[in-house]
C-alpha cells in the first residue's frame, strides 16, 4: 500500500512531537546540558539523524507552540473598544487563551500543560537558558509598553510603561513556576490559572496607580 502525503505529513508531525517531548522530559531530569542527542534518539526509539532533521539544534526542541505569542497580543490589544484599558486587554487575552486550550481536546490540553510545565523547569534549571530565554520575550514587553504609554499618556519608551510592560510579562512568565501552579501538578487548569493571572495583574496595576495617581483595584 502507497502511503499517501498526507499520512507521510501526520508521520511526521507524530514522530517531531515525540521527539520534543522525549527531549524535554529527559533535559529535566538528566539536565539539559547532559543530555546528548543518542540520548534522546535512543529514548524516543528513533535514529539520532532523524532527530536532528527535525531539530538542527538542540535548543529548537524547547520551542513549543505557542497562543501566547506576541503576535496574539498584539492583535488582542490593537481591538480593545472604547475604554478599555491595556491591562484589562492583557487579562482577557490571557484568560480566554487559557480557556480556548481547555475547551480543546482534553489529552491535547493536558499535553499542552504538561510541555510548557517541563519546558519551565528545565530553562529554570539552566542558567543560560534563563538568559537566552529572556531575550525572547522583550518583543511582548515592546508590544505591551505601547498600549500602556498611550493609556498614560506617555511614549512606549518612557520609565513607567516599560517598568509596567516587564512586570507584566516577566509575572505572567512567572505563573507556570510559582508555588500556586506547582501545587497544581503538572498539568494545571484554568481554575488553578486564573487567579494567578489575576494576581499579577492587579501587581501591576497597583504599580501604576502608586506612581500616576490612579485608582486602586482591578483594572477595567
Amino acid at each position: 500500500m502507497l502511503e499517501t502525503p498526507d499520512r507521510r505529513e501526520r508521520k511526521k508531525r507524530r514522530t517531531r512531537a515525540l521527539i520534543r517531548e522525549t527531549a524535554l522530559e529527559l533535559f529535566a531530569s538528566a539536565g539539559y546540558d547532559a543530555t546528548t542527542i543518542k540520548a534522546i534518539a535512543d529514548a524516543a526509539d528513533v535514529a539520532p539523524r532523524t532527530v536532528t532533521l527535525h531539530f538542527p539544534a538542540k535548543e529548537d526542541m524547547l520551542a513549543l507552540d505557542d497562543p501566547f505569542g506576541p503576535e496574539s497580543l498584539a492583535t488582542r490589544l490593537a481591538a480593545r473598544g472604547d475604554g478599555e484599558t491595556a491591562l484589562a486587554a492583557l487579562r482577557d487575552w490571557m484568560i480566554t487563551t487559557i480557556r480556548a486550550i481547555e475547551e480543546g481536546d482534553p489529552e491535547e490540553a493536558r499535553r499542552f500543560w504538561r510541555l510548557r510545565a517541563l519546558r519551565a523547569q528545565v530553562i529554570a534549571d539552566d542558567e543560560a537558558l534563563r538568559g537566552r530565554t529572556r531575550a525572547s520575550y522583550v518583543k511582548a514587553e515592546r508590544v505591551l509598553a505601547a498600549a500602556l504609554g498611550a493609556d498614560l499618556g506617555l511614549p512606549p519608551t518612557a520609565l513607567v510603561p516599560r517598568l509596567a510592560a516587564q512586570a507584566a510579562v516577566t509575572g505572567l512568565r512567572e505563573v507556570y513556576e510559582a508555588d500556586e501552579a506547582r501545587t497544581a501538578g503538572p498539568e494545571p487548569r484554568a481554575a488553578d490559572l486564573v487567579p494567578l493571572v489575576d494576581r499579577v495583574i492587579e501587581f501591576v496595576h497597583a504599580g501604576l496607580a502608586a506612581v500616576r495617581g490612579l485608582p486602586r483595584g482591578r483594572p477595567t
